[in-house]
């Protein structure tokens, strides 16, 4: 947010340069220069004064100064001052940094309502920053009723602007059909705009798109090559499925290695369902034994030798579990059931059965084991024992 506040506010200082006169435009062009080069200091002791005679840019890059602590101690109060001063002169960038502000409850408290009124204020201008977070608003009902349509209108607006997040939300909305019908093309088109200014999100949405043929032609090796770029940024959602082109061969040479580097990379930054088939991976080790089951892909991969480590398994199972993810729920209790990696505690595996079993209503399968697994269990313990596992499960939070 911050970076996106910086952008436009210099973007504010250059464009009023033709404006504002020569005396004024002079010392704003040699503020933003010290500011580009980090010199706050220098922009502070050039800025202040103008700020404190009403000039609205000034006013705005003084906020922003003093909201990211550049040249002065960070004060979020102030911030909000000076913002507030130059958006009340219809500075849009000011308008949509003190929306931002109110949206994040920096210095002041958190209203969403209040970070809409001066998104719409900046939008209006053509901000296409305020645009792209009034679609956000819209879409997920914060500071006013959710509305898909009103949504993919805002987004739309910066879109065509060429702007990537915006053009990738616009995206996702057809490709789920939320506020425009769904339409996997048109969804495709803005995925690929955004993509080919080199944004991972995006570059990996068009590749799900390839791998799963939706919008144009199934193409395995197109899918790998945008997760490829994506994954290169470090997006672990793209991370993880290239591994899994891996492990498969699908788009890529089969390689385990690389396929478990992936599924690593993506783990490592929290993605659940990447710990989870890490976990399975180390279960399973070079045998098929299951607790559960588990994807077909795994079998092949296996077969090439993963080396078989149960301590190493609970701790991916737990990483996934502590997130809230059934299976992996599921399994890490069975690993407690079984003293597998883990002591062997009746207690914890009845905890983790039960968690699994409340957060896997939408699958059968999970839900079921779960049950049983719970159920079996509760065979091993007294009263006393089962309540303090329900008091466990009852208490748990997930870990983001």
């Amino acid at each position: 947010m911050k970076q996106k506040s910086a952008r436009i506010l210099f973007g504010a200082l250059i464009a009023m340069l033709v404006v504002v006169g020569t005396a004024v435009g002079g010392a704003l062009e040699d503020a933003a220069a010290a500011l580009t080069r980090g010199d706050y200091s220098v922009a502070m002791r050039i800025l202040r004064p103008l700020a404190d005679q009403g000039n609205a840019p000034a006013q705005g890059a003084v906020g922003l100064m003093f909201e990211n602590g550049q040249g002065v101690p960070q004060d979020y109060a102030e911030a909000l001052k000076w913002y507030r001063l130059a958006a009340d002169q219809g500075l849009a960038a000011a308008q949509y940094s003190l929306g931002s502000i109110y949206r994040e409850g920096r210095g002041v408290p958190q209203d969403d309502a209040e970070a809409v009124k001066w998104f719409r204020k900046a939008a209006d201008q053509g901000s296409d920053f305020a645009q792209d977070e009034l679609g956000d608003m819209y879409a997920e009902g914060r500071g006013v009723p959710r509305d898909y349509a009103e949504a993919a209108k805002w987004y739309r607006l910066p879109a065509d602007q060429g702007m990537a997040r915006a053009q990738n939300n616009l995206g996702a909305m057809y490709a789920e059909g939320r506020g425009v019908p769904q339409d996997f093309a048109e969804a495709v088109k803005w995925y690929r705009k955004a993509a080919d200014q080199g944004v991972a999100i995006p570059q990996s949405n068009l590749g799900a798109m390839y791998a799963d043929g939706q919008g144009v032609p199934q193409d395995d090796a197109e899918a790998a090559k945008w997760f490829r770029k994506a994954a290169d940024q470090g997006y672990a959602v793209a991370q993880y499925n290239l591994g899994l082109a891996h492990a498969n061969g699908r788009g890529v040479s089969y390689d385990f290695t690389e396929a478990v580097k992936w599924f690593h990379k993506a783990a490592d930054q929290g993605d659940a369902t990447a710990q989870y088939n890490l976990g399975s991976m180390y279960y399973n080790g070079p045998t098929i034994s299951g607790i559960w089951s588990f994807f077909d892909w795994l079998y092949g991969l296996l077969g090439k030798g993963a080396r078989q480590d149960h301590s190493e398994a609970a701790k991916w199972f737990r990483k996934a579990a502590d997130q809230g993810y059934a299976a992996a729920q599921g399994n890490l209790g069975s690993m407690y059931y079984n003293g597998q990696g883990v002591p062997q505690n009746y207690v914890q595996a009845h905890m983790w059965s039960d968690l699994a079993a409340s957060n896997s209503a939408s699958d059968k399968e999970i839900h079921d084991n779960a049950v049983s697994a719970r159920n079996l269990s509760a065979s091993k313990l007294n009263p006393a024992q089962i309540a303090e596992a329900q008091r466990l499960a009852a208490e748990w939070k997930p870990k983001r």
